[in-house]
């Protein structure tokens, strides 16, 4: 029988999480927390499992500090345990596909050949389905599944997190040296444990009553 959390656990961690605003700046995720959130990261899901995206892990205090001045001076950046910066691919053609074909036959154990009409079906989405006509976007999707499976896997865990939006993309891109690559910026997001002068950690949470968002067709 599989191990499983419960009901009521997983909307205490749920409860518990929020954007955290300061972090504790003395106080470091153990070794074997963080590998797990990193295969949290390589778990993640994404449309037919193409997976275009790379997770850049910055651990240098320098760089954190001159990525700091170009996220609207956030303390976040520096002051966290890890900092996360989720890249998307540009676009997407058929040589990704074909690298996620030979991926596929290694790992189960099958050939390229036996996976030629899931090639082509997912040839033809990325050339001429609706995707096709901003890959970026479509790429982005998918990157903030990973986000959002990478901060409810640290609330699990009892980690705190912050997604930021408010950076300067193209600096990023510039310090990173992701010019001309395959790869973009597209959000940052700190992992750590609050401060306990983030006032925000006990604040109530503001969310919609489930019969506002919640649909149900019978």
């Amino acid at each position: 029988m599989h191990e499983t959390t419960t009901p009521q656990h997983l909307l205490a961690r749920l409860q518990w999480r929020y954007s955290t605003k300061r972090f504790d700046p003395n106080r470091a995720i153990p070794a074997e927390t963080w590998t797990a959130l990193e295969q949290a990261l390589v778990l993640s899901p994404s449309s037919f499992g193409l997976q275009p995206w790379k997770f850049v892990v910055v651990d240098d205090p320098a760089l954190r500090q001159q990525l700091r001045k170009r996220s609207w001076d956030q303390a976040q950046i520096t002051d966290a345990s890890k900092l996360v910066v989720f890249l998307g691919l540009r676009t997407m053609t058929a040589a990704d596909v074909d690298r996620l074909m030979q991926r596929q036959a290694a790992v189960r154990g099958t050939t390229l050949e036996s996976l030629a009409g899931y090639r082509k079906m997912l040839v033809d989405f990325i050339e001429q389905g609706w995707a096709a006509k901003d890959l970026a976007s479509w790429n982005a999707r998918q990157v903030y599944l990973a986000l959002g499976q990478f901060m409810t896997a640290s609330a699990l865990l009892g980690v705190d997190t912050c997604a930021l939006e408010g950076i300067d993309l193209d600096a990023y891109d510039q310090m990173l040296g992701l010019q001309g690559s395959r790869h973009t910026t597209l959000l940052a997001c700190t992992a750590g444990y609050r401060a306990e002068s983030d006032k925000y950690a006990k604040a109530p949470k503001v969310r919609y009553a489930p019969a506002d968002i919640i649909e149900r067709r019978s």
